[in-house]
């Protein structure tokens, strides 16, 4: 049965997990395919034709792996790549962006609302169109912030640098007033007691990795593709272009448990 296939899933690499995560606690019955993209980490730098190709591929790849939908769990994907997606591939696709925007709506009272993420999703403006799109009255202020996510991956998140960097990040953002801050990497979940430590109880952050599963969770019963009580249990698969060894050991982090039988793929042949 296609409800019974899983869901696939990729990233650049391990933050993508955050929404693995997520989807596998809001939806436990649903497996999962996630694909990371290690050879080529990190894409928040690279052109928007070189993330759309990066994208195709490992589209085609998780085609090959029959899937029945495919998410996009990487916002500088999300910001280039996903109208070539819903163009190449006949299945549903969910990227990270229009879940965030739309919590963003919902939780702002003062239409002042914040983004950060790395240097590609910011300077695409795809959250500010998205948010304004819902409501053009709300002001959007972006901030880069390309330090965090190597911070995230080496585990630094207690020591004070991580605090430092952050709170250069957010000033900007502080002084614009904003009520509401987007998290527009899927690395920064891991950051959220750090965040909401300078922000302050007065700011609402926005996890894009939540809003996510929960935007799966939405396609998927519009679709009528939700996995059958019947279906047994969820089988979990992962695949990496590159390093599957440290791929594992920083992955536990992010998913919270152990990363089983990570594999190997030249994702560079499947398109």
């Amino acid at each position: 049965m296609a409800n019974d296939l899983p869901i696939g899933m990729f990233d650049s690499g391990v933050g993508g997990l955050t929404v693995l995560r997520e989807v596998m606690a809001q939806l436990p019955r649903e497996s999962t395919v996630y694909f990371g993209d290690t050879a080529r980490v990190p894409y928040g730098s690279k052109s928007r034709d070189v993330i759309v190709r990066f994208s195709l591929e490992i589209g085609q790849f998780l085609i090959q792996e029959k899937v029945k939908m495919i998410v996009v769990a990487c916002n500088t994907a999300s910001a280039f790549a996903l109208p070539a997606l819903s163009s190449k591939f006949d299945l549903p696709i969910v990227g990270v962006i229009a879940p965030g925007a739309q919590a963003a709506l919902q939780a702002t009272k003062s239409r002042r609302v914040g983004v950060i993420g790395t240097e590609g999703t910011i300077e695409s403006q795809a959250y500010t169109e998205a948010i304004r799109a819902l409501d053009p009255r709300i002001e959007v202020f972006g901030q880069a912030c390309p330090l965090i996510v190597p911070l995230v991956e080496e585990g630094w998140l207690d020591k004070p640098v991580a605090s430092e960097i952050v709170k250069e990040y957010l000033a900007p953002l502080l002084t614009n007033r904003i009520d509401t801050l987007v998290l527009g990497c899927t690395h920064y979940p891991l950051l959220k007691g750090l965040l909401s430590n300078v922000t302050g109880p007065q700011i609402q952050l926005i996890d894009s990795a939540q809003e996510t599963a929960r935007a799966v969770a939405r396609r998927l019963k519009e679709g009528h593709l939700e996995a059958s009580a019947s279906s047994g249990p969820a089988v979990r698969r992962f695949y990496v272009s590159d390093a599957p060894g440290k791929f594992e050991k920083i992955g536990r982090r992010f998913l919270g448990q152990d990363l089983p039988g990570v594999k190997l793929v030249d994702i560079g042949a499947w398109l």
